[in-house]
């Protein structure tokens, strides 16, 4: 068998291996990247011999394009848009407060065990830590399909997918104060490039969405539309890589491509939705299990790692990210205290700041391995404390409740003007009478399928309708003929299937 072959055999075993884990973790209750994470460093201690942070930097970018991409495809503007201001402070100030504390912390807690690390130092094992992780953020609050009030949800969602760029940059500033073989940039300079690279990336980003839209609406490939999707992956490894070449920063440019290409009018939608869903999902496995098989398990269990990496966790999850989000939140009242230390503790570190303790290796920076040993170690614990409770401290907290997920599960085309929803049944929508015919409702609305005890049929005028049936209603009204038609037939639950 040739080396190829053996190479495609390894990763065919680690796939199987982790979509099983996945499958055990969701039953458990645990995070499944932390799994899939498990997984390479069980098959990267015995079997497999892996230690290229160059091969690992480059996968990782590919993976978190997507990661981004399909995150923002998901967000719904009208979501985040009553939440922008706060998700945005806390995806620019929060990541610098973190660094900055957790920077203090580690230089003064170093010197106190006999590690003495410098401050510069210090503060870039704080930096590449200062960021949330969008893929465990979007795959832990997606899995566990539970509503959380507030708008919790997309406040976390915008807040892990936009504040990879702030970390990345204090990252690469003090990389690059820190490397011997560079000229180091001054403080007003690396704030310059910042604001550049910011506006840079939100500019482009919102561009090459416009024209991801219209390309797409317009290429007219109905002969074979997987091609669509191909097309589309074009456009966000487009969108990454021509951003970084003109100095702004990619990571925001492809999460605000996906931004306005899921807010926008698309054919093909839910095949998009379907390929992107699945690729992701590839890419975060992936992604996880090469960060397993990269990680040396003698080096991590080495009594500073354990230490350092221990006292770097628990300051962070319980000091350095509560408090910079408490001081970001301030000036926004509408958050309850409640609400304000949910998003301290889902605070979750994953693989980008694994990606990003690369960096000081690659640049040959003294203390690269321990600061790469010691993410590891942080990120190892994060998933574990903070991951496997996202959704017990919500119930907590009091701030979780049931989401119902629709039985109708239809695709609709952007090009279809109707509205499609689902609506369950109530003892006063029955008042008058229990068959179709009976029920008050208004012309260009049709009831086209019910569902009843995991049953689906299609009803005529004389079907009886019983309490809990669910019934899928397509109609031409607007939406607030819609509102009003549901309240005056006593519908409370509705749920808008477009």
């Amino acid at each position: 068998m040739s080396l190829s072959e053996n190479i495609l055999l390894v990763w065919a075993a680690l796939l199987f291996v982790a979509v099983v884990a996945g499958k055990l973790a969701y039953k458990f209750g645990a995070p499944a990247l932390l799994l899939f994470l498990g997984v390479g460093m069980i098959f990267g201690w015995h079997f497999i011999s892996f230690d290229s942070f160059e091969l690992t930097q480059f996968l990782g970018m590919l993976a978190l394009c997507i990661i981004l991409f399909s995150g923002g495809m998901d967000t719904k503007f009208l979501e985040i848009k009553p939440i922008l201001a706060p998700g945005v402070t806390l995806a620019t100030l929060g990541v610098a407060m973190t660094a900055c504390l957790l920077g203090g912390f580690i230089y003064f807690f170093s010197s106190w065990v006999g590690l003495a690390m410098s401050f510069p130092v210090a503060l870039l094992l704080a930096a590449t830590m200062s960021s949330t992780d969008s893929a465990s953020v979007f795959s832990i609050l997606r899995s566990k399909k539970q509503g959380l009030m507030q708008n919790l949800r997309p406040m976390l969602e915008l807040e892990s997918g936009s504040n990879d760029p702030m970390a990345y940059m204090l990252t690469i500033v003090l990389v690059s104060a820190l490397s011997t073989s560079g000229e180091a940039a001054t403080v007003g300079q690396s704030i310059v490039k910042f604001f550049v690279q910011m506006l840079v990336g939100s500019g482009l980003g919102y561009g090459i969405g416009r024209l991801a839209v219209f390309a797409i609406n317009r290429i007219n490939i109905k002969n074979n539309p997987s091609l669509y999707s191909v097309f589309l992956l074009a456009f966000v490894f487009f969108s990454f890589s021509f951003t970084s070449l003109v100095w702004g920063n990619g990571y925001l440019a492809v999460y605000i491509t996906g931004l306005v290409v899921g807010n926008s009018k698309l054919v093909h939608r839910s095949n998009l939705n379907t390929f992107f869903d699945g690729f992701t999902w590839l890419a975060q496995i992936v992604l996880f299990l090469t960060i397993g098989l990269l990680v040396n398990l003698d080096e991590l269990l080495q009594p500073e790692v354990l230490l350092l990496g221990g006292a770097v966790a628990i300051f962070l999850i319980f000091v350095a990210r509560p408090v910079a989000v408490f001081a970001c939140l301030a000036p926004f009242r509408r958050f309850s205290t409640k609400a304000r230390l949910y998003i301290s503790w889902v605070g979750l570190r994953g693989a980008v700041p694994i990606i990003f303790a690369t960096y000081p290796i690659v640049a040959g920076i003294d203390n690269g391995n321990l600061i790469f040993n010691v993410v590891f170690m942080g990120t190892l614990l994060s998933l574990l404390i903070q991951g496997t409770t996202v959704s017990s401290m919500a119930h907590w907290l009091g701030l979780a409740y049931e989401e119902k997920e629709p039985l109708f599960k239809v695709g609709i085309p952007d090009s279809i003007k109707s509205n499609f929803s689902e609506i369950g049944v109530t003892d006063a929508m029955l008042a008058n009478g229990c068959t179709l015919r009976d029920i008050d409702i208004a012309d260009n609305t049709l009831v086209v399928m019910i569902s009843r005890n995991d049953a689906y049929f299609v009803p005529r005028g004389n079907t009886e309708l019983m309490v809990g049936d669910r019934l899928l209603v397509v109609s031409d009204r607007s939406d607030e003929e819609l509102q009003q038609m549901y309240s005056a037939l006593g519908i409370n639950e509705v749920m808008n299937l477009r």
